[in-house]
């Protein structure tokens, strides 16, 4: 059964599941599902938990002796299985197929891990938990949503603020929902109950930003060349490798040019996305750049990427910050041309 962060509460309201897979690449959101389904057995009365961190050295036998074993009290047990890596291995994968194909009575498994690759939902140990159980997988919010999110987080403490203080609160913290929390409770320790000014949020909000060039990438294409600037002037503060930035925005353009040639040729712009391999949020940007960039920019933003490299690596003596700012701008749509290098 595939679930959702959303539906999570409601689900926990009835019987549980014999067994649970919770993974992903968010921090706060793994750790508040997995309180959730902890928290939904403990009132259900597994009052027994065992805990195990399957690393490369785990026995997982010692997962069958627990999963089998009965409490002195015949207590319902919680298996809290957590596996970083999201790689169980061959004798970890046979144990938790073995489990999801006969689950213990009164006996709930939740399995936590780090985000799973796409041809995890293909495999044998993962169909099994599916088939038996309950899936969610957990990931950062685009900046639309976590603007949505940050005004249900203020709601449940009570809390409100304008549509500019919530933006403001999403574009300081730049995706990291763990630090967009304590930023609300901040909130609500300085100022209690109620409306929030925007100059409160002004005060009390945290420059905590967790920049990365993928980050660079998504605002440049979908056309907000200041929170491009922004970003790029984070990722230099952070003292990173003008190279990673530089293969970042190169990526996308050269994804760009791949799409928009296709599209020139009559292919359909989905099937032309799908052939760059730009899937999920990163197909509604690439739609936006398309309309916006034509094909001689296009050009140009890659004949600017190869000179940019020769200055990276040290082969021309130009300013690298400034011609990566440059390029970001008209990525971005900004109307300035390209500064020479």
């Amino acid at each position: 059964m595939k679930l959702t962060p959303d539906v999570l509460n409601s689900h926990l309201q009835k019987p549980l599941l014999p067994i649970y897979l919770v993974s992903g690449d968010e921090p706060l959101q793994l750790m508040e599902c997995t309180d959730a389904i902890r928290s939904a057995a403990k009132q259900q009365g597994y009052g027994t938990r065992d805990i195990f961190e399957a690393d490369n050295e785990f026995d997982w036998n010692s997962l069958y002796a627990s999963s089998h074993s009965l409490s002195l009290f015949a207590e319902k047990k919680l298996i809290d299985l957590r596996i970083p890596s999201g790689k169980p291995g061959t004798a970890g994968k046979k144990a938790i197929c073995e489990y999801a194909d006969n689950p213990p009575m009164d006996t709930v498994m939740l399995i936590s891990t780090g985000k799973l690759d796409k041809k995890a939902s293909s495999t044998a140990w993962y169909k099994a938990i599916d088939k038996m159980g309950g899936t969610l997988a957990v990931w950062p919010l685009e900046h639309q949503q976590l603007k949505f999110w940050i005004q249900q987080r203020l709601k449940a403490k009570e809390l409100s603020a304008s549509q500019e203080a919530i933006s403001l609160i999403a574009d300081r913290v730049e995706g990291n929902m763990l630090a967009a929390a304590q930023e609300i409770n901040k909130l609500l320790l300085l100022y209690g109950v109620g409306d929030i000014s925007d100059r409160q949020v002004l005060e009390a909000v945290s420059d905590s930003s967790r920049y990365s060039v993928f980050i660079l990438a998504e605002a440049a294409l979908e056309g907000n060349v200041v929170r491009g600037l922004k970003v790029l002037e984070g990722l230099r503060g952070e003292g990173v490798e003008p190279i990673l930035i530089l293969w970042a925005l190169n990526r996308e353009i050269r994804s760009l040019s791949e799409v928009a040639s296709q599209v020139a040729s009559g292919q359909p712009i989905s099937s032309a996305l799908k052939k760059a391999n730009v899937w999920g949020a990163r197909q509604a940007f690439f739609r936006k750049a398309i309309n916006r960039l034509d094909d001689t920019l296009l050009n140009n933003l890659l004949s600017h990427c190869g000179e940019l490299e020769l200055a990276v690596k040290g082969r021309k003596e130009t300013p690298v910050w400034e011609g990566l700012a440059s390029l970001t701008m008209s990525l971005s749509g900004q109307p300035m041309p390209l500064k020479e290098i």
